[in-house]
């Protein structure tokens, strides 16, 4: 048996949580987002349960060059842009298309021959104040890049919505104002909506959707789960228990002797820790899956291993599988209790984490 830990990728999860984009935004087309390796889910693994997306969106050239090398050839959208001659020359021989937010780049690539440029799209800044061109640059940065003729057939602007998560917040309401006044104006299309905006505002979906943490099953919107959500699971994080021992009444577990035994009890050693992407300051009493009954993490992670509260579990093995996240057990749940979100979960995976893949036919 081997004793490493593992994330079991479902993709016919994937395939689930991808129609359920496409259902709730009928009208417009998907460019799945599978940037950072698929949030930690393995991009080259993924790609056959994406099928079924018009394109792809990804943070950074390099991401984007890859998925060409593994064969991709549908529309594929750096979000980050090109900052230098050579990502845009690689951009264009490989049919990118690429995020503008900055007049610099506008000048870089007015500096280059014609044929050297790719399709650029219109990056806005509607609020958010990361990457974006602001509202009192848009006219003169259209008309420079239509001057280029770099836009294709029709402008597409897209943005990011700083508050979409959060459906109290009237901040989206503005972002998506300014966003279709400027689309309406210059006859654009928008791409705007993320996971969050798929599953809650219909009226925003614009013509391109970015569904990015929703594909993974994990949900997008605050005191929301992804199950509560209709989605699906992708990735489900196991690791076998090493040894289970009994400890006395009185006596410590782990780093800091922070956890002391309230009784006579087994415990168990789990084959996982920080080092293979399990949050580190996950506290004491966060849930682990042991068969189909949830047992407490007690005393503090380590690098290799965590420790469980045995007591209701106490014909547990060595050898049993434990689950992280995944099926039975949302990754919305564990990021709570460890003060992250479950993006930061799955992107923390490592590579001592193998992969399987299961659903690929």
């Amino acid at each position: 048996m081997d004793f490493s830990p593992r994330a079991r990728i479902d993709l016919n999860a994937l395939r689930h949580n991808l129609a359920l984009a496409q259902q709730h935004a009928p009208q417009a087309g998907v460019l799945a987002v599978i940037k950072a390796n698929a949030y930690g889910h393995g991009v080259a693994q993924l790609l056959p349960g994406l099928d079924q997306a018009q394109g792809f969106a990804v943070a950074r050239c390099d991401e984007a060059l890859r998925l060409r090398a593994l064969g991709v050839r549908k529309p594929i959208l750096v979000m980050g842009g090109a900052y230098n001659a050579e990502m845009i020359s690689a951009a264009a021989e490989q049919g990118l298309m690429l995020a503008v937010h900055h007049p610099w780049q506008i000048e870089l690539l007015a500096s280059l021959p014609r044929k050297a440029l790719p399709r650029c799209v219109l990056k806005i800044d509607s609020g958010m104040h990361r990457l974006g061109l602001l509202a009192d640059q848009f006219e003169t940065s259209l008309n420079r890049l239509k001057a280029l003729n770099c836009l294709g057939e029709q402008p597409l602007l897209m943005s990011h919505m700083a508050c979409a998560d959060d459906l109290a917040s009237g901040m989206t309401e503005q972002q998506w104002q300014l966003i279709s006044e400027l689309a309406q104006r210059h006859s654009a299309q928008i791409s705007a909506a993320n996971s969050a905006l798929i599953l809650s505002r219909p009226e925003m979906q614009g013509d391109w959707v970015r569904p990015g943490i929703m594909l993974y099953g994990a949900s997008p919107l605050i005191e929301r789960s992804g199950p509560e959500l209709g989605l699906q699971p992708v990735m489900t994080l196991q690791a076998p228990l090493l040894a289970v021992k009994t400890i006395l009444k009185g006596e410590s577990v782990g780093y800091g002797a922070s956890w002391i035994a309230p009784e006579d009890m087994p415990i168990g050693v789990l084959g996982i820790g920080y080092g293979d992407g399990y949050p580190r300051h996950a506290p004491a009493g966060t849930p682990v899956l042991l068969g189909d009954s949830p047992v407490p993490l007690i005393g503090r992670v380590s690098m290799d291993m965590i420790t469980l509260d045995l007591r209701s579990r106490p014909q547990a093995r060595v050898g049993d599988w434990a689950t992280l996240w995944g099926q039975g057990l949302a990754a919305d749940r564990i990021a709570a209790a460890a003060g992250t979100i479950a993006y930061q979960l799955f992107c923390n995976r490592t590579e001592r984490v193998r992969l399987e893949i299961h659903g690929q036919g």
